[in-house]
């Protein structure tokens, strides 16, 4: 059978070209996403595969761009603190690249799960996404296995399944190169970015027995029209209050909902591209922990964290000298 030859990187012309060398971490959400996590096999060779993984991502990165230029699709890798070392990547590491240490506050978890190498496919065409999917799985099934796959949808207005808009304290135009891309303060990875995710599924039944004025005050921002409460009165629980750091320091968020309504397993992945990981540590820990201690985010009394790992984005550049 003939391989379908798609993984794409595509620019949103009309809204910010992304860095020339860096993957495409900047651009803004698609219609339609796959995330995929996949995980070594013991025991095995990989590093001939993942050189050939390399030279296929970058080949067909710059095809796609040459044949469907308004697509917007692309497929961004990022690599995990154990695979760095197994692959015999260049050291010293990035500065911040470790294995994610759960976080565990009075009431509720931050898991750590193991992650290898993980896949941010995206597009405007479903089409897309799923043959850029495939190509990765043919290169990679023999040395490694799939530990997560999710089928993300733009749900309206870009919001999640709970009914509220995400996103929208991200970072505009080209703030979200600044904050999302590593610089000069470890610059054998300028132009690289820390990539975190957790895969959540929402409790839809208890939230659903909320009324709409309940549900706006864990959130921290009116459902309808998307308007963040006054100071005096955004609850300090809320998600907006405690998720929001402060204006210096942003990640850039790609959340997308995802859904299967026959096992009622529907959620949002959260993924953010930061310069630094120490930024999403600290939203995390005022998160789960809380703000002071004790006073976590309200939203996790109906939203559960099943995975949370964090890897590396290299450039393309390095991604190059890793498939030689």
């Amino acid at each position: 059978m003939q391989q379908r030859l798609v993984i794409f990187v595509a620019h949103n012309y009309d809204i910010l070209p992304m860095k020339a060398d860096s993957q495409n971490v900047t651009d803004y959400t698609n219609d339609n996403t796959i995330f995929m996590v996949w995980d070594f096999k013991d025991n095995l060779d990989v590093k001939d595969v993942f050189s050939k993984l390399c030279k296929l991502l970058i080949n067909l990165n710059n095809s796609v761009n040459v044949r469907f230029p308004v697509s917007r699709a692309s497929c961004v890798m990022g690599i995990g603190h154990d695979a760095w070392l197994r692959l015999d990547l260049p050291g010293p590491l990035p500065k911040e690249l470790v294995n994610f240490t759960p976080i565990a506050g009075s009431k509720h978890r931050a898991v750590s799960t193991r992650g290898d190498l993980h896949f941010h496919i995206r597009a405007d065409n479903t089409s897309i996404c799923y043959d850029m999917a495939s190509a990765i799985t043919d290169v990679l099934s023999p040395v490694a296995v799939s530990t997560e796959e999710i089928h993300g949808f733009r749900y309206w207005d870009s919001r999640t399944i709970l009914g509220f808009v995400d996103g929208t304290e991200n970072p505009q135009g080209q703030d979200r190169e600044l904050f999302s891309m590593v610089g000069d303060e470890d610059a054998a990875y300028k132009g690289g970015s820390y990539l975190f995710v957790q895969k959540y599924v929402h409790n839809l039944t208890s939230w659903k027995e909320l009324s709409t004025e309940q549900q706006e005050k864990v959130i921290g921002r009116s459902k309808a029209n998307d308007i963040e409460m006054a100071d005096d009165v955004k609850p300090a629980n809320s998600h907006i209050a405690l998720a929001n750091v402060g204006d210096d320091l942003k990640i850039v968020r790609d959340n997308m909902p995802f859904g299967n309504m026959s096992t009622n397993e529907m959620g949002t992945y959260f993924i953010a591209y930061a310069s630094t990981f120490t930024t999403v540590q600290k939203m995390l820990n005022n998160m789960f922990i809380g703000s002071p201690a004790g006073n976590y985010d309200r939203i996790l009394d109906f939203s559960t964290a099943k995975t949370g790992s964090l890897f590396f984005v290299p450039t393309f550049n390095m991604i190059d000298d890793f498939s030689a």
